[in-house]
């Protein structure tokens, strides 16, 4: 059975960091995309970043850019997303999803149509001024 579990997030003060995991089991991360996106309230679903680490892709969007990086550990499969000089427009909950589409420059357009195969459940973030 394919789960994803998404942790790391907490209430912290502007400027500060996070690193969230997104956790996987069921299925290897090296063979396929992870997408991070989040969800304000009252606000549409962002595409915040994705990796596939097996052919070396990852993207961030214009929001993020800067600030946040992505990693994966495929020893514990498990993608990271550190999230650094955090500002209170960050924000949401933040989910953690696959699919078998590559990252890149239109990724969250893409899954925008086809979507993500599988998800997982948020971990909240908020941040104070």
């Amino acid at each position: 059975e394919v789960q994803l579990q998404a942790s790391g997030g907490g209430l912290v003060q502007a400027g500060r960091s996070l690193r969230l995991s997104c956790a996987a089991s069921g299925f290897t991360f090296d063979d396929y995309t992870v997408g991070w996106f989040r969800q304000a309230p009252g606000k549409e679903r962002e595409g915040v970043s994705c990796i596939s680490s097996s052919v070396g892709r990852t993207y961030f969007a214009d929001s993020v850019k800067g600030r946040f990086t992505i990693s994966s550990d495929n020893a514990k499969n498990t993608v990271y997303l550190q999230m650094n000089t955090l500002k209170p427009e960050d924000t949401a909950v933040y989910y953690c999803a696959t699919t078998g589409y590559y990252c890149s420059d239109s990724f969250f357009s893409v899954m925008d149509k086809y979507g993500m195969d599988y998800w997982g459940k948020g971990t909240q973030v908020t941040v104070s001024s």
